[in-house]
């Protein structure tokens, strides 16, 4: 039995969520209560390292920043936010998830500052690369998020938890460029220093509402992320895999997220002539993305993680077939189909691919169970590994955000259009299709 602490009372002096008679109790009211919380300030989190997707559209002649240096803008957010996500699950294990919760998104107020500070025509280009590279802290605090949260549910629920911790996070995405698009609609492009500067008191109110709501698992109960759980998943093929998978759903959804609106201005500017068209559309995809991806664990929890993954990963390749075609025949109707049905998709794979994390560590504690290891033992170890390959794999699949920009910055200033980035992302998904195939589906695979 394990000791919940934090300033909330929780109804129960120990935690464990597979102990239905407990969960039905006390757990389920206490996670419920600790999976909004968590939500809420995830969801922060990624408005603020998504921010300059929408900071990029007010750039305009003033600011002497051409396509091909708004890409690289992007980027940089998306790159720091990736490298953080170990660290930031480190921390979890070091501080507890209320502590942390705390801390991380009170980060969040160091980039609206500066970006809200630096903001004006004729700021230096250096100076914009160094404060977008500083949204990343937003990116930081998935991995620490989902690790515990993964510690508050049962096994049963932890596609469907997983899921709805991500996708209120990823709202974030269409979040913010909603305000955005509020921003530009009615005080104009002169005047991006406002979206930053609406930042700050939801930061403060989320790390007072923390502090208060949620609770601190000790380390037994939450799974530790250590150098020696890292080592153990890292020389397991099993991580390799899931997190390239990673790569291919999270890695697309967060790229395109912050890529889309430069995207529809670029490839269709004597459509999209001015900010506020662009802003008009970009969060749309996300927005959808984010929505389903609790939809997407909870198919997990009933058919599977591989085969859910398998089907997104088939029907992101159509879909990234339809987005060529489009580009090439210049047919706007047919590129919005095709890239909203990638946000769709990629939301769907994001959950089903981190239901596959617990549950393979899950199973693995069974078999050892069987085999003559101590239960709680196996049970403390697979805490352990799945908390461990939830920060490994969300900064491996984070990447995939960083290339996708990258892919669309050199095939725009290659040959004016995203077609080569296109034909990668096709190719990227069949291979990770076939990944998935192999390792998990094909007849004699391990399970």
């Amino acid at each position: 039995m394990t000791t919940v602490t934090g300033p909330a009372p929780t109804g129960a002096d120990h935690w464990d969520p597979e102990d239905r008679a407990f969960w039905e109790r006390t757990g389920a009211r206490t996670a419920r209560r600790n999976l909004t919380m968590s939500v809420v300030c995830e969801h922060l989190g990624f408005s603020v390292w998504s921010l300059w997707s929408v900071l990029v559209l007010f750039l305009g002649p003033g600011y002497h920043v051409d396509p091909a240096g708004k890409f690289t803008l992007t980027a940089l957010p998306t790159a720091l936010g990736a490298l953080l996500r170990l660290p930031y699950a480190f921390a979890l294990t070091r501080f507890g998830g209320r502590t942390w919760t705390v801390v991380s998104v009170l980060l969040l107020l160091v980039p609206t500052a500066l970006a809200a500070l630096v903001l004006t025509p004729g700021v230096s280009y250096g100076t914009l690369l160094a404060v977008a590279c500083a949204a990343g802290v937003g990116g930081g605090g998935f991995a620490s998020s989902m690790a515990n949260i993964n510690a508050f549910y049962p096994h049963r629920l932890k596609g469907w938890a997983l899921g709805v911790n991500a996708g209120g996070g990823n709202l974030g995405v269409p979040g913010v460029q909603l305000l955005g698009l509020l921003v530009l609609a009615t005080a104009g492009a002169e005047h991006p220093r406002l979206l930053p500067l609406l930042y700050p008191p939801l930061v403060l109110a989320a790390a007072a509402l923390a502090r208060r709501r949620m609770d601190d698992l000790p380390p037994a109960a939450r799974g530790s992320v250590a150098a020696g759980s890292l080592r153990e998943v890292a020389r397991d093929r099993y991580g390799w895999a899931v997190s390239a998978l990673y790569i291919g759903t999270f890695g697309s959804f967060i790229g395109f997220g912050f890529a889309f609106g430069q995207v529809l201005q670029t490839q269709f500017h004597d459509r999209f002539d001015t900010p506020v068209k662009a802003a008009a559309l970009t969060f749309l995809g996300p927005l959808l993305g984010s929505l389903l991806r609790p939809v997407g664990g909870r198919l997990a929890d009933r058919f599977g993680g591989p085969r859910v993954t398998l089907a997104a990963f088939a029907a992101m390749g159509a879909g990234a077939a339809t987005v060529l075609v489009a580009s090439r025949a210049g047919s706007l109707p047919l590129f919005l189909a095709g890239f909203i049905a990638l946000f769709v998709l990629s939301g769907l794979g994001n959950g089903s691919t981190y239901k596959m994390i617990p549950a393979h560590y899950e199973a693995r504690a069974r078999a050892a169970v069987a085999a003559g290891t101590d239960p709680a033992a196996a049970a403390a170890a697979a805490r352990r590994r799945t908390s461990a390959l939830i920060g490994l794999a969300g900064t491996i699949g984070a990447f995939g955000g960083v290339l996708v920009n990258l892919a669309f910055r050199e095939s725009f200033a290659a040959g004016g259009n995203g077609d080569t980035a296109y034909l990668v992302f096709l190719a990227a998904y069949v291979c990770c299709a076939a990944l998935t195939w192999t390792v998990w589906l094909r007849p004699g695979a391990r399970r």
